[in-house]
């Protein structure tokens, strides 16, 4: 089974604007026959980014070239049953993080062998998903 990469979104815009070697590191795994990609609710949040943004044309262009080769994973009526369980489980230990990270993350878990790529810390709360961190 192919192993699927879901970026997070400070590593999706890392991405969209060439910073580090996310770039690099994608394209890498996709020539070894990879998919990554993002999920829908991030995608919302790179496109706020793009509207906020005092650059907005550029940035558009950007994010659309950038979306030209990543794959984009729907928050499937699965991924809000997932994000039922992750709310439940963190609260019932007092952990509470930002809803949109627990949106990825059960995105993450209906996607087989899938790991999530952040520099959010607070995604490695979340229990049966695998996190690691491109920004180091």
């Amino acid at each position: 089974m192919r192993r699927r990469y879901l970026l997070d979104t400070g590593i999706a815009q890392d991405y969209q604007d060439r910073r580090g070697d996310v770039r690099s590191r994608v394209l890498a795994l996709r020539r070894i026959g990879r998919r990554v990609g993002i999920c829908t609710p991030v995608l919302g949040e790179l496109w706020s980014g793009v509207e906020f943004s005092s650059s907005g044309e550029r940035n558009r262009a950007s994010l659309l070239e950038a979306l030209r080769t990543l794959s984009i994973w729907p928050y499937s009526p699965e991924a809000a049953a997932e994000y039922g369980a992750i709310f439940a489980e963190l609260r019932r230990t007092g952990r509470i993080i930002q809803q949109i990270d627990m949106q990825i993350d059960a995105i993450a878990r209906t996607l087989p062998n899938c790991v999530v790529v952040s520099k959010d810390s607070d995604l490695l709360a979340i229990p049966r998903i695998t996190v690691e961190n491109w920004a180091i």
